[in-house]
């Protein structure tokens, strides 16, 4: 499945290509970077904050995912890539910095057309958009410190709250202090997207823009917050983690009506994935709730739903189950590694 869904992103990619290659259009060599004529997001996993397979679980996704290493899956992560404007190779940017990172820092830098080093690159990426601070959302940040990449100056977005946060607690204080990563506050709207950030100069130039909309959740350590990326040719919203849709202050339904795609917190198909547990103890929204509630949206024509962030317990994780074959004949799908989305 793995192996399919790379060759799927390099022929997307190959689409999506302009001055790929020597003159007149042919291929590029096995040493060339394609350049990307238009802006994209990638997404990058689409598993909780413990990857599947989770520490621990020895149940049954967690055992085909260690027998079988195309039933693994990277926890939640969405990369961005928006072409230069004077050529070269593109300008790349997550959103979230998982445990996996370097694995999806490797992926996100190939699409966008970066070219070899032949050695670590200290500025591997334009910047990282974080959500919050939950494990799965901002523990690769390590990945760019002293001890690894000694990255410079990777700028990192986040609220007020949670840069906060990463200036006052070690080891991400260090991370700031020796300028491995560069915070840059971004205000998040309540009821609406907050004001953009424009990469690339923005969607009206062939760029992106990037606002942040604060979104309930468990705030132990700071606020979360959703994501609308708007582009020349598409916008999605991105929602990894969430409580239900019923504590948001703007209905979901008014949100999608502004978008083409949504990825949307899959965390849990039903209560049936945990059982003895109450929904208000749960707070995610479930996959069979989200499905019933916006059919009629879907049905009509509205945005492709996504389903993304999805628990080792989760059965829409197997291809083959009643679960993903419901989703799926109800118009909706579970995100797939390595799926573009054009933007």
């Amino acid at each position: 499945m793995k192996t399919a869904i790379r060759v799927t992103m390099r022929l997307l990619v190959a689409s999506l290509c302009v001055g790929c290659g020597s003159p007149g259009g042919a291929a590029p060599s096995a040493g060339e970077a394609a350049r990307p004529a238009a802006p994209f997001a990638v997404v990058l996993g689409t598993a909780q904050d413990g990857g599947v397979p989770h520490a621990g679980c020895d149940g049954p996704r967690c055992e085909a995912a260690r027998r079988d290493p195309a039933r693994r899956h990277r926890v939640a992560s969405l990369g961005i890539v928006v072409p230069r404007e004077a050529g070269g190779p593109s300008v790349a940017y997550l959103v979230d910095a998982t445990p996996d990172l370097v694995d999806q820092l490797h992926d996100l830098r190939r699409l966008a057309g970066e070219p070899p080093v032949g050695g670590v690159d200290r500025t591997p990426l334009a910047g990282v958009f974080l959500t919050h601070a939950h494990v799965g959302h901002y523990l690769g940040l390590a990945h760019l410190g002293f001890e690894a990449a000694s990255a410079r100056q990777v700028t990192a977005w986040a609220t007020p709250r949670m840069a906060a946060f990463l200036r006052g607690n070690a080891p991400w204080e260090q991370l700031v202090r020796l300028g491995n990563v560069e915070l840059a506050e971004i205000e998040p709207g309540e009821r609406r997207p907050g004001r953009p950030v424009e990469l690339g100069g923005g969607a009206s130039r062939g760029g992106v823009t990037v606002a942040a909309l604060a979104v309930p959740h468990r705030d132990e350590y700071s606020d979360t917050v959703a994501y609308v990326v708007r582009g020349p040719r598409a916008a999605l919203l991105y929602v990894p983690d969430t409580d239900g849709w019923g504590r948001w202050e703007t209905p979901l339904e008014e949100l999608l009506a502004g978008v083409d795609v949504a990825l949307l917190d899959g965390t849990f198909y039903s209560l049936g994935e945990l059982p003895g547990r109450d929904l208000s103890e749960v707070r995610h929204p479930l996959i069979a709730h989200t499905v019933e509630r916006l059919a009629p949206l879907v049905a009509r024509g509205g945005p492709r739903v996504l389903f993304t962030h999805l628990n080792h317990s989760n059965p829409a994780l197997d291809p083959a189950s009643p679960q993903r074959r419901a989703i799926e004949a109800a118009g909706f799908a579970v995100a797939e590694e390595g799926q573009l989305l054009p933007l």
